[in-house]
Parts: structure tokens; C-alpha cells; sequence
């Protein structure tokens, strides 16, 4: 049953203090306590009926309220006979940890509210019960060991002709019962999962997409959820959880479906967790080939371990691969959040093609993180095309296409207090290389971290070119320095239409050329001497001098 109904029986006479969106919860069951502290009693889904004499003072309300959250409990409901009005300080703890709260008029007794629920949930379980134990009898006997998360979602839709799909973070589909999920709906998918996660709303999250209904469960590996030891803040983890999304609207489900959704979710974090451990391999070769190029090894150490690490990393390649190094960078402000196992699991993430399905892929990818930054080594096979090219191989990553299709879900995630920065080396042939591509890729990010916006990415061919300096310029100088070149062409432009930021930055396009950027303007030579002439009476400038035309080209790439 859902919270809504206790409101709507006239009978129980309650009250509503506070709680209006949470009202959809499930209530599950009933408890009646005065404990300070009754944690050890709750499962989670309780409606907890309290008279406060646990109550002292004001400053009791809060850990009281706390506990109830954290526990998962729907909703407190408070008796009104032993201090009539309930407190303001209780209703503003429950208010801050979204918990519904309740009055219980003095009239009514807890006994006549417990009968109610009881009778209400035992009702709804009865149709079903069987059912559900047989499901999850087989849901365990058929689960991961057995072929990994489709053989699950196999069993939903046979089941409760329930379509599904696990995604990643970042919207790839990483398994799925029947059709793929275009990209597009993916991305949506993950990216209103990762914000209902950080605004603390409570799942399923629902969403529609193209008029479809999608319900979305968390699927937390173990040790990552809501209190498990280690697990302080939710950023922690929303960045490397799988999630489920279901083609149903689960609003109005009864507690037993919910409830082996949940057992579904369980089964497949069983998978995750085995993958994971899988991996354990790759990285720790990673880590091992960076400890050696950070702490200056000899090369033919370094390529003694590249060989180990190739047939991992590579299986049944003939050729010794190039090399490419990323680094990332999650940041939070507070500085209060280690970014490194989590940015470890997002480039693990991002570093695989989002066409591709399935989690194997990335098991080509061996990441390493050393404090707040990982560092993954990318190995690129060679193909016979590739000999000789100085641009390194066809396969080589590029910093502009790897956040392409993932940028708008971990803007969700990063949720306005958190930034990824990513940077990108060029393709190394050998051991030698390593080193320079390690601190080309880390300058590389720091020139995405230079620039605004919460997802940014740099590439090693940025940092042979004006870009990199421009990042580092304080915001002052820069807006100084464009006001007094380009804010006299504005002024005059607004009064005027007569075009002249346009026409200067097509003439220095043209490398200072007449007859060629009067071509492109579609203007007579004549024309454009004018339009020249008057930026550099508004300017004092003499576009004829080469110290003129880069201030003025720096000055709009700095705009």
C-alpha cells in the first residue's frame, strides 16, 4: 500500500507535517517505538508510529530522524498526547531528510493504525506470494553463473513480460531483453538516473521518453550502497553504479513486484562485482607499467612489461601495439571527495566504443589511478596502412569524439558541484615514448581543467599551438585585453549593422589577402578597404603591422 492511502482513511486521523512528494512510498509494514535508537528493529518500508517519549530535547530530533532515513523507513508518524502539537524541530529534521511525517490525533490509538496497515499489506501479498518465491527460486538458480545479466532479463520478460535493460553510468547498454535502446533514449536514461541520484529522490525513477515509460533501479555493487560501511557520499559511487531501466511505469506496482526487481538488481551486481574483480588483472598491469615510466626505469624495463601486458590487453595480436596514455580528473568542490577510484572507473567506462554493447570490451582497457587522477594505458593494434605514418595509427583516440556521446549523462551526475577533465596523448611506437606521452596527457587535462563547463577535454595536438596559453590567462586580463580592442567595433556595429567584427575576423582568416576575403564577404575591394580603414580609426590599430593583426586574432579567440 502506499502512503497516500493512510491520508485518505478518514479513520486513523492523521495529519500530513510535511512530506507531499514522497507520498507514493510503499509501506511494507508497521512500527511502534520510543527508542533513541531502533535501527536494529527496521528493514526498511516500516511506517513507524512514535509518542516521543524518546524526545528530551530539541536536539534529539535530528539523530532520531536520521536513523529512520537511513534505515529506509516510508514515513514517521507522531502521537499528538504526550506534547500535543507535534515539535517544530521534529518536523524540520523530517523536512531535511525527506522523511513524510504525520500527526496522530490524541483520539486514535496506534493499535487501530497498526490493524489497518497490517490487514492492507497482508492482503496484497496473499494473490501473489507464491508466485513471487517461485521467481526468485528461479531467478537464483538461472542467474549470473548461468550467462551473466541477459539470462535475468531473459527471465523478466518470459516472467512479467517486462522488457529491460542494464546500462552503465554513462548510457551504454550493457545487456538487454530484446530490442537495443537507441543511443539517444540511453543517454536519457542515464542521465535522469544520475539526477534523481543526486538530489536524494528515492527509486524506481520514473521517466518518459517518446511516450514510453521507463522505470529506473539502481544497481549497487556490494559494499557501494546507501550505508555500507566506507560509502560516506553519494558521489562516491553515482559515477561508476550500473542502473536497470524497465519499460514500465512501476508507480503503482505492489510491493512483491517491487520487491524482486530488487532481488534482480541484487543478482545482477553479483555480475558486476565478479567482472570487476576480473579486472583486477589489468589494472594492476597498468600500474605496474606506470610506477616504471613516472619513476624514470630504464626503457627496456618498461618494454619488459609492456610484453606482459600486450596478450592481456590484446589477445592474438602479432604486432607490438602503439600506445596511447588518458588521464582523468574528477573533482568536487570541497575537495572533500577521493575522485581517484572514481574517475578509475569512468575512464574504464568512457575509454570503450558506445556502439559497442556488453562489458567485455573494455576489458582492453587497463586504467590505474594514483591519488585524485587515473591514468590509463591504451594499447592500439597497427595495422599495415599504419607503417610509417608520423599521425600514429587509424585506431588512435581522439580528445573531441571521447565525450561526444557521453557528456550530457555525467553532466547529470556531476550535478553543478563536480567536473571531469580528460587528457589525451599522441600515439607512442615504444617504451621510450611513455614517458612524454604520460606528461603530454597530464598537461592536456590541465588545459580542459582551464576551461568552463563541467565535462572537458583536451588532446596532445592543442599543446604546440596558442590554445594552451590562452586557458591560463586570468579572466581579468582577458576581458581588459578584448574590451579595448573589440568593444569600440561592437559599439559601432550595434549603431550602425555595418559588420565590422565579422569583416575583421574574415580578413585575418585570409591571412590580411584583399581579394580573397572580399571574395568570402561577397564585397567590392573598395568596400572592404573602408571597413578595414574604420577598424583601425576605432582602434588605433594598423592592421598592415603583424603585431596588430595577433592582437586582434587573440582578442577574438579570447572573446
Amino acid at each position: 500500500m502506499r502512503l497516500r492511502a493512510l491520508l485518505e482513511t478518514e479513520a486513523l486521523g492523521l495529519r500530513l507535517l510535511g512530506g507531499e512528494e514522497e507520498l507514493d512510498r510503499t509501506v511494507r509494514g508497521v512500527m511502534t517505538t520510543d527508542l533513541r535508537d531502533p535501527s536494529r528493529y527496521l528493514t526498511g518500508g516500516e511506517l513507524v508510529l512514535t509518542g516521543l517519549a524518546w524526545r528530551r530535547n530539541s536536539a534529539d530530533s535530528e539523530p532520531f530522524v536520521r536513523i529512520l532515513a537511513s534505515a529506509g523507513v516510508a514515513g514517521l508518524a507522531a502521537g499528538e498526547a504526550e506534547l500535543g502539537d507535534i515539535p517544530d524541530d521534529l518536523v524540520s529534521a523530517c523536512r531535511r531528510n525527506r522523511l513524510p511525517l504525520f500527526a496522530v490525533n490524541e483520539d486514535v490509538a496506534f493499535a487501530t493504525i497498526t490493524e489497518y496497515v497490517v490487514r492492507q499489506v497482508s492482503g496484497e501479498r496473499a494473490g501473489d506470494l507464491a508466485a513471487v518465491v517461485d521467481r526468485h527460486r528461479r531467478l537464483m538458480t538461472s542467474g549470473p553463473a548461468g550467462g551473466g545479466p541477459d539470462v535475468v532479463l531473459d527471465l523478466l520478460t518470459t516472467d512479467l513480460d517486462l522488457r529491460a535493460w542494464v546500462l552503465s553510468p554513462t548510457g551504454r547498454q550493457i545487456a538487454g531483453a530484446g530490442e537495443p535502446l537507441a543511443p539517444g533514449v540511453c543517454a536519457a536514461l542515464a542521465g535522469e538516473h544520475l539526477a534523481a541520484v543526486r538530489t536524494g529522490r528515492r527509486g524506481p525513477h520514473r521517466i518518459s521518453i517518446q511516450g514510453i515509460t521507463y522505470s529506473l533501479f539502481p544497481i549497487r555493487a556490494a559494499g557501494r550502497g546507501p550505508g555500507a560501511p566506507g560509502t560516506r557520499d553519494v558521489r562516491e559511487s553515482v559515477l561508476s553504479d550500473w542502473l536497470l531501466a524497465v519499460e514500465a511505469d512501476a508507480g503503482d506496482w505492489p510491493a512483491e513486484r517491487l520487491d524482486l526487481l530488487q532481488g534482480v538488481t541484487q543478482l545482477i551486481a553479483v555480475e558486476r562485482d565478479r567482472r570487476d574483480a576480473a579486472r583486477t588483472v589489468r589494472r594492476r598491469l597498468a600500474q605496474e607499467v606506470l610506477e616504471l615510466v613516472q619513476t624514470g626505469a630504464a626503457p627496456a624495463e618498461i618494454a619488459a612489461r609492456l610484453r606482459v601486458a600486450a596478450p592481456v590487453l590484446v589477445p592474438g595480436l602479432g604486432t607490438a601495439p602503439h600506445w596511447q596514455v588518458v588521464v582523468a580528473r574528477v573533482d568536487w568542490e570541497g575537495g572533500d571527495i577521493p575522485g581517484g577510484p572514481v574517475a578509475q572507473s569512468l575512464l574504464e567506462e568512457i575509454l570503450v566504443d558506445p556502439s559497442v554493447s556488453g562489458p567485455e570490451p573494455s576489458d582492453r582497457i587497463a586504467v590505474a589511478h594514483a591519488g585524485d587522477e587515473a591514468i590509463a594505458l591504451v594499447p592500439l593494434p597497427v595495422a599495415p596502412s599504419d607503417a610509417g605514418d608520423e599521425k600514429g595509427p587509424e585506431s588512435a583516440l581522439h580528445a573531441d569524439e571521447l565525450l561526444t556521446s557521453v557528456r550530457d549523462p555525467l553532466q547529470a551526475g556531476l550535478d553543478g558541484d563536480g567536473r571531469l577533465t580528460l587528457g589525451v596523448s599522441a600515439a607512442v611506437h615504444s617504451a621510450e615514448g611513455l614517458r612524454g606521452a604520460l606528461e603530454e596527457a597530464r598537461h592536456a587535462r590541465r588545459v580542459a581543467a582551464a576551461r568552463p563547463g563541467r565535462v572537458c577535454a583536451a588532446g596532445h595536438h592543442e599543446l604546440a599551438s596558442h590554445v594552451l596559453l590562452l586557458p591560463f590567462v586570468p579572466d581579468d586580463v582577458r576581458r581588459a585585453f578584448t574590451a579595448r580592442l573589440l568593444d569600440p567595433l561592437r559599439d559601432y556595429d550595434r549603431r550602425h549593422r555595418a559588420e565590422l567584427i565579422p569583416t575583421l575576423e574574415a580578413f585575418l582568416d585570409c591571412d590580411g589577402s584583399w581579394t580573397r576575403c572580399a571574395t568570402r564577404l561577397h564585397l567590392h575591394v573598395n568596400t572592404l578597404r573602408y571597413r578595414v580603414g574604420r577598424i583601425e580609426q576605432l582602434t588605433g590599430r594598423d592592421l598592415s603591422r603583424l603585431e596588430d593583426k595577433l592582437d586582434f586574432f587573440l582578442a577574438l579567440r579570447m572573446s
